[in-house]
Formats: structure tokens, C-alpha cells, sequence
């Protein structure tokens, strides 16, 4: 690829007219489009997709009312242009990576105020605007995030949104080293959040469904493994003293209402999951242990950075099936039905 700089200031490779995608059509649908190339606008840029993760998420877009959208929000990619007025931080060629919050306006009271991650104004990837299950995308460079040499597009893909969901709930959770910590829900969430959780050196216990990810399980770092179709998990944490932190990372509601019993005085229901049924607490266990729920969103660019170093320092990495762009319908159902092992990510084809 040759580099140049245009007469309105946007640098960028020599690009293709057109890229391919895949685009959600109607309910449960993708199909492989053909789209004109775009160009940056100010403070953008234009990513040429390596790899893009398959999230939960991504429902929302393929099963919702988001049709014609492109999904995907786990996206790793080469920049080959760059809008006029980015930052000289952000240059041609250079790998990156953007998560579920596009890029903050620095303009709101969030943003005044440092909270990037709460800003009102930044679009959310793959719903609002087009995400990375394409070959191009544009992004906000406010949204960009820097990916360490140590980490494959592949690898690195998952960690933008499963990952940095999981570290940064754990640090914000006020468990200390030694503390009890349960993670209920082991798939593309959850097995991250087991290795961080043990890494961090926590007493790490995982709440899952079936005998058949028992091995799995503890490989990934747990101490103890609470199969919740045959045991009481309430009764078992209790049995320990107790959980510190409850991280519960799936959609079922009324099963993460359950284990808020489970929690030791002061502890706290950590809710990274979203599910569209309402949480059912009681106050009683709230008031009496002074107990929390709490809600955390993914993180700032800057944040994402800091859980990509902490994952190359740890050797914490997702456990990855790849399927080529045009077998995303494939790779989605796969998610969707919790027979892949552990998080789908979708590739893209160089050269053709």
C-alpha cells in the first residue's frame, strides 16, 4: 500500500472502491453486500478490518429492528485513512481498535468531567452506526484504541468488549486479593472473567450449567466449580463464607437475582450482563448486610489499553473459534446456541 495525503488534508492508503460486508437484512439474517468505499470525515478514520469478535450483543442488531446496519463492535484493524483534524496520535497503517462505545464528543457535561465511558453524545458500534463485520469501517478517532505487538487481531478482537467488560467490573468492584469472587456464566464473558479474576488474585469460584465444562473450567483458573443444574449455588457460597463479588455476565435476570443471597455482608452484585427482564431484589438482604448491585459499562479507549496490557502481562487470552466474513450467519448461530468454545470471531480475507 502506497501512503499519500490528499488536497483536503486526509491521509490514506490506495484503496479499493468497494468493500464487502455483511448486513443484517431481516430478523435472524445476514447477507454479503457489496458498498462503496467512504471516506474519514474530521476526527475520523477509515479501519481496514483484520478481525471483528461476535458478541451477544450483536442479537440486538441481527435479531432486532436494526436492519440494513452493519454489526460487530469488537473490531481490530489497519488504519488506511485518516480524516482531516485527528489527532497526529493516529496514523496510516497503524493497528488498532475499537470497542461497543464508539468514541466519546469531549464536548458533553460526561465528558467535562473525565467519565468518557458515560458520554451521552458517542455512538454505540454496530446499532447506531456500522460495525465490523465488513472489511471497512469508519470510526470515531476518539474511540480508537492502541493494539500491543504481542497480540494477534484475533486474540485482541474479544478483549475490547468481553475483556475489558470483566477486568474493569473487577476493579471497580473493591475486591481486595484474597477475597471470594463468583462469576456465574462461563461463555465469552465469563471464561475471561475467570482468568482475570484468578489473576488478580482472587478465591475464584465459577457458576455454570452442565458437568460437560468442569475441566474447562478450572483450566481456565477457577478454584471451584458450582455446576447450578445440580447444586445449590447459594448454598455452596455460603458454605465458603460467602461471596465478596457475584459477577454475573448472562442474560437470565431472575437467575442473577438468585445469587444475591450468596453475597457476604457488604458484598456486591456485579451486573455486566444485560437482559431485558428487570433484576428482582429483595431490600431486606440490601439494608440489613449492606449489600450493593452494580452496573458497569465496558470502559474508555484508554481503559481498554490498560486491559490489553494486563492481558499480554497475564497471559490472559480468549479461547477463539474463527470463521471467514462471509460465514458470519454460521459463526453467530454458533454464539447464539453456546456451542462455541469460548467467544466466535469472524476474519477477513487479504488481497482479493
Amino acid at each position: 500500500m502506497t501512503r499519500s495525503r490528499s488536497k483536503d488534508g486526509v491521509q490514506e492508503m490506495a484503496l479499493a472502491k468497494t468493500y464487502r460486508a455483511m448486513q443484517a437484512t431481516r430478523p435472524g439474517v445476514l447477507e454479503l453486500v457489496e458498498r462503496q468505499t467512504p471516506e474519514p470525515g474530521a476526527g475520523e478514520v477509515l479501519l481496514r478490518v483484520e478481525a471483528c469478535g461476535i458478541c451477544g450483543a450483536d442479537a440486538s442488531t441481527i435479531d432486532g429492528q436494526q436492519f440494513l446496519r452493519v454489526p460487530g463492535h469488537e473490531v481490530v484493524g489497519r488504519i488506511a485513512a485518516v480524516g482531516a483534524g485527528t489527532p497526529a496520535l493516529w496514523r496510516v497503517g497503524q493497528r488498532v481498535g475499537v470497542g461497543r462505545l464508539g468514541g466519546h464528543c469531549n464536548a458533553c457535561d460526561q465528558c467535562r468531567r473525565g467519565q468518557f465511558q458515560l458520554c451521552g453524545n458517542q455512538p454505540f458500534v454496530g446499532t447506531s452506526q456500522d460495525g465490523g463485520y465488513a472489511e471497512m469501517m469508519v470510526a470515531r478517532s476518539t474511540g480508537l484504541v492502541a493494539i500491543p505487538d504481542a497480540l494477534g487481531s484475533e486474540e485482541a478482537a474479544p478483549l475490547l468488549c468481553a475483556g475489558i467488560a470483566t477486568f474493569n467490573a473487577l476493579k471497580k468492584s473493591g475486591a481486595q486479593a484474597g477475597d471470594l469472587v463468583a462469576i456465574q456464566g462461563i461463555g465469552g464473558l465469563g471464561h475471561l472473567a475467570v482468568q482475570y479474576a484468578r489473576k488478580m488474585g482472587f478465591k475464584v469460584v465459577a457458576i455454570g450449567r452442565g458437568a460437560d465444562i468442569a475441566n474447562d473450567v478450572l483450566g481456565l483458573g477457577a478454584h471451584t466449580y458450582v455446576d447450578s443444574a445440580q447444586e445449590d449455588a447459594v448454598a455452596r457460597l455460603h458454605e465458603m463464607g460467602g461471596a465478596q463479588v457475584v459477577m454475573t455476565t448472562i442474560s437470565d435476570s431472575a437467575a442473577a437475582s438468585a445469587l444475591l443471597p450468596a453475597l457476604a455482608p457488604q458484598g456486591t452484585l456485579l451486573v455486566v450482563g444485560v437482559g431485558k427482564a428487570p433484576l428482582t431484589v429483595s431490600p431486606g438482604p440490601l439494608v440489613v448486610g449492606e449489600r450493593l448491585v452494580q452496573g458497569t459499562i465496558t470502559g474508555t479507549p484508554f481503559e481498554a489499553e490498560k486491559t490489553l496490557d494486563f492481558s499480554v502481562l497475564a497471559n490472559v487470552l480468549p479461547r477463539i473459534e474463527t470463521l471467514p466474513l462471509e460465514r458470519a450467519g454460521e459463526a453467530f448461530a454458533r454464539m447464539k446456541s453456546g456451542e462455541a468454545k469460548f467467544r466466535m470471531v469472524l476474519t477477513m480475507t487479504e488481497g482479493r
